[in-house]
């Protein structure tokens, strides 16, 4: 089994808010990541897929198919993008870096067909990142 690894960075502003709480459990529990008006992170994604080497090729998977997926599934949604109110899956549920990770997983698997997906690291900042291995 080899595994491979694809980097990727993009650009999104957020805000952390739940309807079911009160304007201060919000800030209580969000602090300053409650404000409506959203900030943003550059974010660095960490794509890991494994398989075994096609002898043919010498591949896991063809890098430009694994970049295609990332970018039509991923990059032109997230990049530029205030997720609250831009993608459909943060509507309803808080954009945390831990669901922004399983929300990426959860958009690549499908378009996957060389490699399985093993692997998604998205990094908030350069101290802080979220390991997803998929679901149980």
């Amino acid at each position: 089994m080899v595994y491979l690894t694809r980097k990727a960075e993009f650009s999104a502003s957020h805000f952390y808010h739940n309807p079911a709480f009160t304007p201060e459990e919000n800030l209580r529990l969000f602090g300053k990541c409650n404000n409506p008006h959203g900030h943003g992170h550059n974010y660095t994604l960490e794509v890991t897929v494994k398989g075994e080497v096609n002898p043919r090729s010498g591949f896991v998977v063809d890098l430009k198919d694994l970049k295609a997926v990332l970018e039509r599934e991923v990059l032109s949604v997230l990049d530029h993008r205030f997720l609250n109110r831009e993608v459909p899956e943060f509507a309803a549920t808080i954009p945390t870096t831990e669901n922004l990770a399983i929300s990426i997983w959860r958009r690549l698997e499908p378009g996957l067909k060389a490699a399985r997906l093993h692997r998604v690291r998205v990094y908030e900042t350069p101290d802080l990142f979220v390991d997803f291995y998929g679901e149980a």
